[in-house]
């Protein structure tokens, strides 16, 4: 007995010591040769989602600059907003009154009638020069809410477009003005179009206003004057940056040695990129709104720069849930418990209803085996459709992309169904119940002897 229990006891110490040999392996540090390789592939990752926003950036700045449909498509709802028209009224009213001769109204009016006229007039604001301002501010404002308004807005925004590429790209030549701080629209179309029906409405003495030039503020930066270089570069770079973003980031999820994790933490860093972004491009606005001068108003100012930067905004939103679906993705495909979980509860639904379709007649015929055979090549087909559908889609937006993850998911629920072997369904039904016992016969009651 003695022997054998040193003989177990030999053997415990053995195992504990196995034991500890294996913990002590598993703890190591990794091999240089695996280090390197998540070193290198956590730095393409960090550079890749840190090129991000610059790429969203520099994809916006090519589609205003290098298009001009785009650019008017972008600025076009302004001519409809009532902060840039409220600041248009304001400012061609302010130019037009500046050249009215007050005195000359009632030049064509008898010495005795004038205190009349001038009494009527008054009721309408308080004194003369208020009431032919308010005259002047409702015929502005029929102009600038008409549709020959947008039209101008439409073409003189064209026109700016084509300037301020060249200015922003070296040339200066152009109607616009790309001076030391702003860009400014010349609003004298519209002031000839404001001229004009104030003489249709009796008010002649506007005929004789000379030609006017008053500046709209576009966009007022400090700064505008020192970032052609900046500018031009990102138009350049407009398509490139973006590419080479998405590729560094790919690259360093296949060169890690788990990529399932890294692709998760990649996405998820992708994700992150673009909210900072959006957080960053809110900020910047009150930052802008605050610097305006005196003589901007913050309303029409912010219209125009939440309209500018719309698409971008947009741009923020498709990477912010691309990302976050496709770590969502790889994270649903891992071994984690809750995983695996909803892994199974989407397979015994499919499952049902393929059982289900059976027993209410359904037949496949070869399809059923086709798809069985080749569901993963066709699983891999749907996946790579609905990636270039986000790529080549014209402007995606955050819902889009959603869209098309839907639609996939579908498409794999559809897949899946078809793959279901019938054999399989049929045979998960329950047994059938064990027979139960039955009762011992009863005999006959024996007759009484009396």
């Amino acid at each position: 007995m003695d022997d054998a229990s040193g003989d177990k006891a030999d053997e415990i110490a053995a195992l504990r010591a196995r034991v500890a040999a294996l913990e002590a392996d598993r703890t190591a540090a990794r091999p240089p040769r695996h280090r390197f390789r998540s070193f290198c592939a956590a730095l393409l990752i960090v550079i890749g989602c840190v090129l991000v926003p610059l790429g969203l950036v520099a994809s916006w700045t090519s589609d205003i600059v290098g298009d001009t449909d785009r650019y008017v498509q972008t600025v076009a709802p302004l001519a409809e907003d009532p902060a840039v028209q409220a600041a248009v009224t304001d400012r061609v009213t302010n130019a037009v009154m500046d050249h009215i001769d007050l005195p000359s109204l009632l030049e064509g009016v008898a010495p005795d009638q004038r205190p009349l006229v001038q009494k009527a007039l008054g009721k309408l604001g308080g004194s003369l020069e208020s009431a032919v301002a308010s005259f002047v501010r409702d015929r502005t404002q029929d102009v600038v809410g008409s549709q020959a308004f947008a039209t101008l807005w439409t073409d003189a925004n064209r026109a700016i477009h084509t300037s301020v590429d060249r200015a922003l790209t070296g040339s200066e030549d152009g109607a616009v003005k790309i001076e030391t701080d702003s860009v400014t629209l010349d609003l004298a179309p519209v002031i000839e179009r404001v001229k004009q029906r104030l003489v249709d409405s009796g008010l002649t003495v506007a005929g004789k206003i000379p030609e006017i030039h008053t500046d709209f503020t576009i966009l007022r930066s400090d700064d505008i004057g020192k970032v052609k270089t900046g500018f031009s570069l990102l138009q350049l770079m407009g398509f490139w940056l973006p590419v080479i973003a998405v590729v560094l980031v790919a690259g360093g999820v296949l060169l890690a040695a788990r990529r399932r994790r890294t692709l998760i933490a990649a996405a998820l860093g992708v994700a992150f990129a673009a909210i900072v972004l959006g957080v960053a491009l809110t900020v910047f606005r009150t930052v802008y709104l605050n610097a305006l001068p005196a003589g901007v108003s913050p309303a029409a100012a912010g219209s125009v720069y939440d309209t500018l930067i719309r698409y971008l905004r947009t741009s923020v939103r498709v990477f912010a849930v691309l990302g976050i679906l496709i770590a969502l993705a790889a994270w649903l495909s891992g071994p984690s418990r809750p995983a695996v979980l909803a892994r199974g509860l989407w397979h015994s639904g499919i499952s049902a209803t393929r059982a289900t379709a059976d027993r209410a007649g359904m037949r496949l015929g070869p399809v059923g085996p086709f798809v069985r055979r080749y569901r993963t090549w066709i699983t891999w087909i749907l996946v790579a459709g609905a990636a270039a559908a986000v790529v080549f889609w014209p402007h995606p937006t955050g819902w889009v992309v959603v869209g098309l993850a839907l639609a996939l998911l579908f498409a794999l629920a559809v897949t899946a169904f078809l793959a279901e072997d019938p054999t399989e369904s049929t045979d998960q039904s329950p047994p059938p119940p064990p027979p139960q016992p039955t009762a011992p016969p009863t005999l006959p009651p024996t007759p009484q002897r009396w």
